[in-house]
């Protein structure tokens, strides 16, 4: 039961959609930001997004209005170089993808090859080419494992859609007949992983997101208190329509300063 948990000791929170929306900060979110930081409980900025590493994300933040420290970003890109690392530490990737996830697979003590890696690892960039494609392509044939950053299809822009991981992931998967292991939300790993980043307990710890079938799955699956905000993708009428439901829905993250 909600009523039953204890109360918030930490803080897990999506970023687009939560925080900003097409780059400006959502009314109240830097307040609220700010308030997380003063508080002193752990807390986490989580994003599928793999481009950025956390430092570009911080800067990217600051410049509207956002204080959120590096060590306070957690991202799918993280999230995949901390899953291999432990799955089979110093190993090797073959990668699709941007600064954020090639730094953190270095970082994590990875060699990126395209001869006969441990992994595929395809993540969010804009360029992708179709020789770096059949490249993967070929490697998951010859048996390269297949890792995905994210399951998302598509991204926002503000021209409209753009295709994505999961729209790239099943293009190879298409070629490979072999599926991938994504490790981004709504995978309950990416939240596992982030509450192992800041040493915090499930049934202590709250996930705010913007999407019932991401941020409220993943926070649910992984034993979390669940908020729903409704200043990105889902409103109260998708509530419904799941077969689960959020701890609670709040308008947006102004309705949770109070609580911190």
């Amino acid at each position: 039961m909600a009523g039953d948990r204890k109360p918030v000791a930490a803080w897990l929170t999506d970023m687009d959609g939560v925080l900003v929306h097409e780059g400006q900060p959502i009314p109240g979110a830097p307040e609220f930001v700010g308030r997380l930081r003063e508080s002193g409980k752990p807390f986490l900025v989580l994003t599928n997004n793999s481009i950025y590493t956390p430092r570009d994300l911080v800067a990217r933040l600051s410049r509207v209005g956002f204080h959120v420290p590096e060590e306070s970003i957690w991202t799918s890109a993280l999230a995949t170089a901390q899953f291999l690392y432990d799955q089979r530490p110093n190993g090797t990737a073959y990668v699709l993808g941007e600064a954020g996830l090639t730094t953190a697979l270095h970082e994590s003590g990875y060699v990126l090859t395209d001869h006969d890696p441990d992994y595929v690892v395809v993540g969010e960039t804009r360029t992708y080419s179709f020789e770096a494609i059949t490249r993967a392509v070929r490697l998951i044939n010859n048996g390269a494992r297949f890792i995905c950053t994210n399951p998302d299809a598509t991204g926002p822009s503000s021209e409209g859609a753009l295709p994505a991981t999961g729209a790239v992931a099943a293009m190879i998967s298409k070629a490979t007949g072999v599926e991938p292991y994504f490790i981004g939300k709504p995978n309950p790993m990416m939240m596992r992983s982030a509450l192992n980043r800041i040493e915090a307990h499930s049934e202590t710890t709250a996930m705010i997101g913007d999407r019932m079938d991401t941020d409220v799955l993943c926070g649910l699956e992984a034993g979390l208190d669940t908020i729903l905000v409704l200043t990105g993708i889902s409103n109260r009428a998708d509530v419904d329509r799941f077969p689960y439901r959020p701890s609670r829905v709040v308008e947006s993250v102004v309705d949770l300063i109070e609580e911190v």
